[in-house]
């Protein structure tokens, strides 16, 4: 039923996502310091061309719920210890939707909407970003210091070749309720202007034994718009507080695929790698420089051709500014993590999982953790 909706331009998708996760030592709170979380997506793509409708225009909305908000607080990290489940207990509400149009035989793209930036567009390397069946931990899966922001915006992508792109979007930077459909009132009366990310994305294909083998090289830099508090000593009060707008930063984000098990283009296995690192103002942010590296291998026992075994690093370093002016234990936070995505069905994943994080929220005194799920 669904195959023949989507030959028509109408494809209709439910993902359920449940994660038990418990922390075995360290953190916190490692007493009771269990949870059952998870969300539920109900996603509607509409390719109006291929309806005939408008064409090269398509359309996109999402529904979504969640319940319990994980481990986050127990275990006193700086991310959510399972990105999906971040938000707790969550009645169904208009999660995102845009407008796009394609042209000039698709090196041209427009959507305008409630955006989700940078984790649906920017800074998503292919082995450790925010799909199903990927890491749990929210900094494996996308930068910190780079300004998170889901509101009506516009984005814009141009693509120059087969092998380059640069693309670019702006969202609301005043809207403080990302549960509202369109905050149109803060969006058009706001003073805090826009939050935008640009990007140059490479994407070569190098030759393997085995055929091509295919990467993504991004360069991004980004501009926050909103008033942010100057970190340092108030001396009690003393002194008024000072603020900061117009932040801006920069990151780099890369993948590789590095090995290919056979020929057929179609097929994934193999092995691919990942690095990120971006950089914030010590300033006015709390993580100054953050990195992550990583690998995947896709289909790495006989028979078992979709399953990922990956393993993942990524370091939080806290600002100097920080260190030096508040907090003179603050230093960083390392996660280590590692999981087994078993594809028990084609509509059912499985997925085992560990992570270690050293000084859970940046603080060396904190107490390092354990956890699985």
């Amino acid at each position: 039923m669904r195959t023949k909706l989507k030959d028509q331009g109408i494809d209709i998708s439910c993902i359920l996502t449940t994660s038990y996760l418990q922390s075995f030592r360290g953190g916190l709170e490692t007493h009771n310091a269990d949870a059952f979380s998870g969300d539920v997506r109900l996603n509607l793509k509409l390719d109006l061309d291929k309806m005939g409708l408008i064409p090269g225009a398509f359309f996109f909305i999402r529904a979504k719920a969640g319940w319990n908000e994980g481990l986050r607080r127990e275990v006193g990290t700086l991310g959510p210890i399972h990105w999906v489940v971040a938000g707790g207990d969550e009645e169904f509400w208009i999660d995102k939707w845009w407008y796009g149009q394609r042209a000039l035989n698709d090196r041209l793209e427009f959507r305008i909407g409630k955006l989700l930036t940078p984790a649906d567009l920017f800074d998503i390397p292919a082995y450790a970003k925010e799909p199903w069946g990927q890491f749990l931990n929210a900094n494996l899966c996308r930068s910190p210091n780079i300004p998170h922001r889901k509101a009506l915006g516009a984005y814009l992508k141009m693509k120059f070749c087969d092998w380059a792109y640069f693309h670019m979007a702006g969202v609301d930077a005043d809207q403080t309720d990302s549960y509202l459909f369109a905050d149109v009132e803060r969006t058009f009366h706001g003073p805090a202007d826009f939050i935008g990310l640009w990007e140059l994305v490479l994407t070569p294909k190098f030759k393997g034994a085995k055929g091509a083998l295919p990467g993504n090289y991004r360069f991004g830099w980004w501009y926050d718009g909103r008033t942010k508090q100057v970190i340092r000593d108030d001396l009690g009060g003393a002194l008024a507080a000072r603020w900061r707008n117009e932040d801006v930063g920069w990151y780099l984000t890369f993948d590789q695929l590095l090995w290919k098990e056979n020929d057929d283009p179609e097929d994934k296995q193999g092995l691919g790698a990942f690095f990120r690192y971006s950089f914030a103002h010590p300033e006015t942010n709390r993580v100054n420089h953050f990195w992550s590296v990583g690998a995947q291998y896709e289909g790495l026992f006989p028979n078992r051709d979709k399953d990922v075994l990956a393993f993942g690093v990524a370091q939080s370093i806290m600002s100097k500014t920080l260190r030096h002016e508040i907090n003179d234990l603050a230093d960083r936070e390392t996660i280590y993590e590692l999981y087994y995505a078993y594809h028990l069905t084609p509509w059912c994943v499985i997925t085992p999982d560990l992570q270690f994080i050293t000084n859970p929220g940046g603080n060396e005194d904190a107490r390092d953790a354990v956890i699985g799920g």
